[in-house]
């Protein structure tokens, strides 16, 4: 059984769906997909191919934790401990194989140098040549399709300068055709208010499919966090659950336990008193999301690497005096309880906060359905 959709659906039922959905015609097949995921971190884009029924060859990263955390979910993939730059695009001969199959190359490069936070910086980042990397193993390999993920703003000249430009001029020279949208994770049913850009590409016309229209297929409502998180066991700021992995809170000092308990549900900063205030709050009326309660029936705001951390968004628990703990960021990232993340608590955090939500990769994975006539 090759296909799962909604991490829910397996083998016939998926295909009938995908035939529902007019993805393929029923006189067409499934070809299964091989993919290697670049810049993969702890793994969310390829769980969500996998749940959609391809085959994770293999993966490539230069974060430790990150790696143990892709090697202990995805134990048949080979993966690659290695700054990308350092590595010659034949070293993964040996992971691709023969090309019986179709290719899937998929890079979700570090989105920092073109967040909305950078949008004032000027100065020089390496990390956005990481996007040329990616290429140069695209240009080499030519794999069947490509999936870029990124921050809405990749494609924004002013932040990316000639990068992205350069980048999808030379997909079309080698053949590719390519589209772009920014996607609402909220609109594929992902328990959370968070935006991505996303570029997909494929040689052959005949499989091409609009990012847009797939969304539209899969329009859902959101999950609220009350869906996602409340069968979870009340745990304590400081603690961690001794049987479900990763339900670990972080400590919180005494002045912000004071600040949590006068924080109602959905509440923040400005339901304190006076003398909780931080000086820098006094006379500021924005960013109130920091110290934020999240609301029971409504999705999250968008997780970030410190998903975790009370003062750092709207991440405290709607009703316990804490943040939210490792695993419910990582439920609301729509990951499952048996995916485990190694690690500190840290970098655990910051693994689920740079994840591309599974779901979000499993629903978008439908544009690269490969077509074929049943013989």
């Amino acid at each position: 059984m090759f296909f799962r959709l909604g991490l829910r659906f397996g083998g016939e039922h998926a295909i009938k769906r995908l035939h529902y959905l007019r993805i393929l015609s029923p006189n067409e097949k499934f070809i299964m997909v091989k993919v290697f995921d670049f810049f993969s971190g702890c793994g969310g884009t390829s769980l969500g191919f996998q749940n959609f029924g391809f085959k994770i060859i293999g993966a490539m990263d230069f974060d430790k934790d990150s790696a143990a955390t892709f090697i202990r979910n995805f134990p048949k993939a080979e993966f690659f401990l290695q700054d990308i730059r350092t590595v010659d695009v034949r070293e993964l001969a040996p992971v691709i194989g023969d090309r019986n199959e179709p290719l899937l190359f998929c890079g979700c490069a570090p989105c920092q140098p073109f967040s909305q936070q950078k949008r004032k910086t000027s100065a020089p980042d390496d990390r956005k040549i990481l996007l040329y990397e990616f290429l140069r193993f695209i240009e080499y390999w030519k794999p069947d399709f490509v999936f870029l993920e990124n921050v809405p703003g990749l494609q924004n000249i002013n932040r990316s300068g000639k990068l992205f430009k350069h980048f999808t001029d030379k997909l079309k020279e080698l053949g590719y055709f390519i589209d772009m949208a920014v996607v609402k994770a909220s609109d594929l049913g992902i328990p959370q208010v968070r935006k991505r850009f996303i570029l997909t590409g494929c040689l052959d016309e005949r499989n091409f499919r609009k990012i847009a229209d797939i969304v539209a297929l899969n329009k859902t409502p959101p999950k609220t966090v009350r869906e996602c998180i409340s069968d979870l066991p009340t745990i304590q700021a400081g603690e961690i659950h001794a049987s479900i992995p990763n339900h670990a809170a972080t400590k919180l000092s005494e002045l912000n336990l004071q600040r949590i308990r006068c924080t109602p549900e959905g509440g923040d900063r400005r339901n304190w008193p006076k003398k909780l205030l931080l000086d820098c709050h006094e006379n500021h009326l924005g960013h109130t999301d920091v110290y934020g309660r999240m609301k029971w029936d409504s999705p999250a705001t968008t997780l970030t690497t410190k998903c975790t951390s009370y003062s750092n968004g709207r991440f405290g628990h709607p009703d316990q005096d804490r943040a939210i703990s490792v695993r419910e960021a990582a439920r609301l990232q729509t990951f499952p309880d048996t995916f485990e993340f190694i690690g500190t608590l840290g970098s655990c955090s910051r693994q689920v906060g740079n994840a591309v939500p599974p779901l979000m990769a499993e629903k978008i994975s439908q544009v690269f359905c490969l077509r074929q006539d049943v013989q």
